[in-house]
């Protein structure tokens, strides 16, 4: 299978990651509100977000090691088969501990369905769409998002905060079950290759050594983690601060929309900039909007921060993807995207349990504090690549953009290493070096 040509997969690629990243943005402020009426202080609901990251902790790497020697379709179906069964059980849970534990199945199933998708693009794409496929792809996650919490807001609401989230989590039950539909043949077809020509078997350790793959799994868990502490307690907040559940539906559906609104925009963008210093640009302000939502504001200012930081944080995501991608080890690529996925869900069990413990001793606002210095730090680690592979960055967006070609200069073609060779080759000589 050459990668490039028709893009019809990725189109219906694209609507099954909105559909299942619908319900999961549905179900994840509604088990926090369903968690709220069985009892659930803040602490709790740090517990119950992190356990949904804590089964695909221990499955990422596995799922992506029989990925990079066989088919990445059939996780997709399993994935949302999982993430429909969660949402469901969650919904008829009568205790903290049932809610936390099918929350986990919810995690696990999009796990599956994520590694399973990455996969396909990283496979699929031509070394100089990985950007805009990636970007593509990821406008599907941002759909879901934009979508899902205002449906959960419009079913969730006082009196029976049980009874309605329940609910919700039951409709997000059916919208999961949706995303089955587009993925009939979605992956190209290929002979299967004897086990000698597949490839070396790598170990963990040498692609977790491999230069640009730390960096990118640390900005994806940075990232992620801001939007799912967010996800999980904008709810919180504004049970505090007396906003409905419908406004909050609306503020995280504001920042999703922004999200897709940055990742239409990102080639012109990664043109301007450079992958180093767009990471680092928009990882320091989102460290800064985060911090803000700490603040009091009312809810107009709260609507602004929470736009602006959804527009920075759609650029984390895909460029990590790229970034690990172009970095890992031949054979490894589908393994490398899992650890970047195990980095995401272990920010996922930690960074609650932090803002658990934090909100616990110190209120509601300082999980955002929290927030903002993980971000900062990512910040830091795009500026420090930025200083020595800026030029790269810069020949890589250009080839990106499909502009390759007109750079002309003898130092450009240098810079973009393997894309010029006469086999495309997905990982850079000198990108992360």
């Amino acid at each position: 299978m050459r990668p490039g040509g028709s893009r019809g997969w990725l189109l219906r690629l694209v609507i099954a990651f909105a559909f299942a990243q619908g319900a999961v943005s549905m179900a994840r402020p509604a088990v926090s509100y369903r968690a709220l009426a069985l009892g659930a202080d803040e602490g709790a609901i740090g517990v119950i977000a992190g356990v949904y990251a804590l089964l695909p902790l221990f499955a990422a790497v596995p799922l992506g090691r029989r990925t990079d020697h066989g088919r990445c379709a059939p996780l997709l179906p399993a994935g949302a088969a999982l993430v429909a069964g969660g949402c469901a059980f969650s919904g008829t849970a009568g205790s903290l501990a049932a809610t936390a534990a099918w929350s986990g199945v919810m995690g696990l199933g999009h796990l599956a369905f994520v590694i399973g998708a990455q996969s396909i693009v990283a496979r699929q794409s031509a070394p100089r769409e990985q950007d805009r496929n990636f970007g593509h792809f990821t406008i599907g996650a941002s759909l879901g998002q934009l979508v899902g919490p205002v449906a959960a807001g419009a079913l969730i609401g006082a009196p029976d905060m049980a009874g309605t989230s329940a609910r919700a989590l039951l409709a997000a039950a059916a919208v999961a079950a949706v995303s089955f539909l587009p993925l009939w043949r979605i992956e190209h077809r290929t002979p299967r290759r004897p086990r000698a020509e597949r490839g070396e078997w790598v170990p963990v350790h040498r692609i977790l050594r491999t230069r640009g793959v730390p960096a990118g799994i640390f900005v994806s868990l940075a990232v992620l983690s801001a939007t799912d502490i967010l996800t999980a307690y904008l709810p919180v907040v504004g049970e505090h601060r007396g906003i409905a559940p419908s406004v909050i539906g609306l503020l995280l559906s504001l920042r999703a929309a922004a999200t897709i609104a940055c990742r239409l925009v990102m080639t012109p963008m990664l043109r301007l900039l450079g992958r180093a210093a767009l990471l680092t640009w928009t990882c320091l302000l989102s460290a800064l909007l985060c911090a803000a939502v700490a603040l009091p504001l009312p809810v107009g200012a709260l609507a602004g921060v929470l736009a602006l930081l959804g527009f920075c944080l759609g650029v984390g995501q895909p460029l990590s993807m790229t970034t690990v991608v172009r970095a890992a080890p031949d054979g490894a690529r589908s393994t490398a995207l899992a650890l970047r996925l195990t980095g995401n869900r272990l920010g996922q069990v930690a960074a609650p349990a932090a803002a658990g413990l934090v909100a616990g001793v110190s209120g509601v606002a300082a999980p955002f504090v929290l927030l903002g210095a993980l971000l900062l730090v990512a910040s830091g680690l795009g500026l420090r690549r930025g200083r020595t592979s800026a030029g790269q960055d810069r020949a890589e967006a250009a080839e990106a953009a499909g502009a390759a070609g007109v750079t002309g200069a003898a130092g450009a073609v240098g810079a973009v290493g393997p894309a010029a060779r006469a086999e495309p080759v997905d990982r850079p000589e000198s990108a992360d070096r």
